[in-house]
């Protein structure tokens, strides 16, 4: 069965993983990102990559920022600017010898969930990641949507805060699940403000202040959903991100699209409400995604 490599790149990890055409991971591991420079961050994937040589026939990779999949080339790169446009092909591949594929990490986060998790037979869905920001990757008839300029899908940009001004009014401010994750640490006095087990701690122990922290990031993540769902009527959207393992997330979120779908009463007879679930994938969906994207491309069906 042909396997190929596949890289994560996060802004504290670099995951990898060797897979087959059936999304069998065969080994993974990661590195820390390199987070200076472009070329510590090709010597990190150059060192990764010659370990398998051989034993790969496409090497895909999951990135931030806005990716041009056609020419393999990632631009802006979110927390790594020195991805700014950057050739995958050019750089890695064509050390290697082998075909090149780059998703954007959001999309990434839905073709995994296309491919073999929760939107697998969905027709129009999409995946919203919690995380630093909202991600996300949205399905049109049965493919990923990228737009006219690759930037479909980028949800911490949608302003949810019609009152507010500056950065204060895009859903990347009260719909971070870091951010959410540090209030509640401050909250409850715990000096590691990024230990999100103590933060979910008080949560499930129904400290009242911290619940409403939560349900106040839980609307937000509400509001965008119902705002995607006026405009293209999808059938199912997945919660992604290392907190949608916490039952409480999609539960609260599910809570609060309702609320704010029966705000206007005509509203939530006209807007046929979307199934709201957890991802299947988590850490490694960034993963599943670049290869599948890369399968895509190869078989000529990403058009």
């Amino acid at each position: 069965m042909t396997q190929y490599l596949a890289f994560d790149i996060g802004g504290t990890n670099l995951k990898y993983a060797l897979l087959n055409n059936a999304g069998e991971i065969i080994e993974h591991d990661k590195v820390p990102t390199p987070t200076d420079n472009l070329a510590d961050f090709l010597k990190a994937v150059y060192k990764i990559a010659d370990q398998y040589q051989g034993q790969f026939e496409g090497i895909a990779f999951s990135a931030p920022g806005k990716v041009d999949t056609k020419a393999s080339t990632v631009y802006f790169g979110g927390s790594l600017p020195y991805l700014d446009g950057v050739n995958f092909q050019r750089l890695v591949g064509d050390k290697y010898h082998v075909p090149v594929g780059v998703e954007n990490d959001g999309k990434a986060a839905a073709l995994a969930e296309l491919w073999l998790g929760e939107l697998k037979g969905v027709n129009n869905g999409a995946a919203v990641v919690l995380g630093t920001g909202i991600g996300g990757g949205i399905i049109l008839d049965g493919k990923i949507w990228r737009g006219s300029h690759f930037q479909a899908g980028e949800l911490s940009f949608m302003q949810t805060e019609g009152d507010k001004s500056g950065v204060d009014r895009f859903g990347c401010t009260y719909g971070s699940a870091v951010k959410m994750i540090e209030s509640v640490n401050k909250l409850i006095g715990n000096s590691d403000l990024k230990d999100g087990y103590a933060a979910f701690a008080a949560i499930n122990n129904g400290n009242t202040q911290a619940l409403k922290i939560l349900e106040r990031e839980c609307k937000e993540v509400a509001t965008i959903i119902f705002n995607i769902q006026s405009v293209v009527d999808l059938d199912k959207f997945v919660i992604g991100g290392g907190i949608s393992a916490q039952p409480k997330v999609v539960e609260a979120i599910n809570k609060q699209y309702d609320l704010v779908t029966n705000e206007v009463p005509f509203i939530a007879k006209m807007l046929t409400r979307p199934t709201i679930v957890r991802a299947k994938f988590m850490n490694e969906a960034n993963i599943y995604g670049a290869l599948y994207a890369l399968l895509l491309k190869l078989n000529g069906e990403d058009e």
